[in-house]
């Protein structure tokens, strides 16, 4: 697998965040109706998003105490309309033993509050307090998502699981839906398929697979961008890896989590199906592999070196004629571009709506 990464100088140590003090934070679930004020900015000219970006951030906190200034200049430069973020890994508020309020962080101990603080103040600076941000947290410090969208976009509706009911959040914090005039834009942490047929893994990846082919069937009436990690991969690297031993039941359920053949079989249905297709794929086809990977795996233990594509925009094929660009921000085995990440940022441009192309 060496001829597909190619090694990079390291950078330095990335520095820690500057936060004033003074700071105000930022709401924990904005809507658009309490930031319309807020919505006249350089980008009135545009009527809808058209650059977006995808990071499972591998604990958006961290990123924040450890990443923040290098990550800050990357969004700066990029300018996206969009962020989708994965794995927040904030717990959500509420006390122990009571219901839990996905939309907002937990700040009823001492430490919960400070890290509450400093996310927020980090956010209520440049250059993310020019967007509105929806969180959808789970109940510990594992999985959530956040979607961030620039106040001058208001999208027509925002849901929290696949199959849009109200105030309904996924377990886990995994999904959230926001709605424009011509499109939808789906953030997702997809569960991982794990290594053995388990309630926690298997079953559950199979559940989510039919959920979100019968979400593309239903909602065909507008054009999809479905980003995040979606734990799936395309290529056959992998597919007879094992741990310990185990042989699973089915043999389609065997390999590495992300190449098992069912998981391929499953992920090509809900493209085929959908009528939705892999932007970076369809940019890069010729050379996929040769251009690396969006997650690094782990530096030891089970995952150690199993390096994949697995975060992506998956657009509708009425999409394909405006798409600009989709590109991977890291590469090499130093992990350039990662943020201190596993993953790194995935971006998408399309191009704008004109007045003959409406994504419809």
């Amino acid at each position: 697998m060496k001829r597909f990464f190619k090694p990079v100088e390291r950078d330095s140590p990335s520095k820690k965040p500057t936060l004033s003090s003074s700071s105000s934070p930022l709401k924990e679930s904005e809507t658009p109706t309490e930031n319309a004020s807020a919505a006249i900015d350089e980008d009135t000219t545009k009527k809808e998003p058209s650059k977006f970006l995808t990071w499972n951030a591998n604990s958006f906190l961290l990123r924040v105490k450890n990443n923040w200034t290098d990550f800050s200049k990357f969004l700066e430069t990029l300018d996206p309309d969009v962020i989708a973020i994965q794995e927040v890994r904030m717990p959500a508020a509420g006390s122990k033993g009571a219901p839990k309020n996905p939309r907002e962080f937990k700040d009823d101990t001492t430490a919960s509050r400070e890290e509450k603080q400093l996310l927020m103040r980090a956010l209520s600076n440049p250059p993310f307090k020019n967007y509105n941000v929806w969180w959808s947290l789970s109940d510990t410090k594992y999985a959530g998502t956040a979607l961030f969208i620039k106040k001058c976009f208001q999208p027509k509706r925002v849901s929290f699981s696949l199959d849009q009911s109200g105030s309904k959040h996924e377990p886990d914090g995994r999904v959230i839906l926001a709605e424009f005039e011509s499109f939808r834009i789906l953030n997702t942490y997809s569960p991982n398929n794990g290594w053995k047929e388990e309630e926690s893994s298997f079953q559950r990846r199979r559940k989510w697979d039919k959920r979100m082919l019968e979400f593309v069937l239903k909602n065909s009436d507008k054009p999809l961008i479905w980003c995040g990690d979606l734990n799936v991969s395309h290529p056959e690297f992998f597919s007879s890896a094992k741990q310990n031993g185990y042989v699973p039941p089915n043999k389609e359920d065997c390999g590495q989590p992300g190449f098992t053949l069912s998981e391929r079989k499953r992920f090509g249905s809900i493209l085929k199906e959908g009528k939705l297709m892999d932007s970076y794929r369809y940019l890069h086809k010729d050379k996929d592999m040769e251009r690396g990977f969006s997650w690094s795996g782990n530096p030891v233990g089970k995952y150690r070196g199993k390096r994949m594509r697995i975060d992506y925009f998956i657009v509708s094929e009425k999409l394909k004629e405006r798409i600009v660009a989709c590109e991977m921000h890291g590469h090499g085995i130093e992990l350039q571009g990662f943020y201190g990440s596993d993953h790194c940022p995935v971006s998408l441009e399309l191009s704008d709506v004109g007045p003959t192309n409406n994504g419809s």
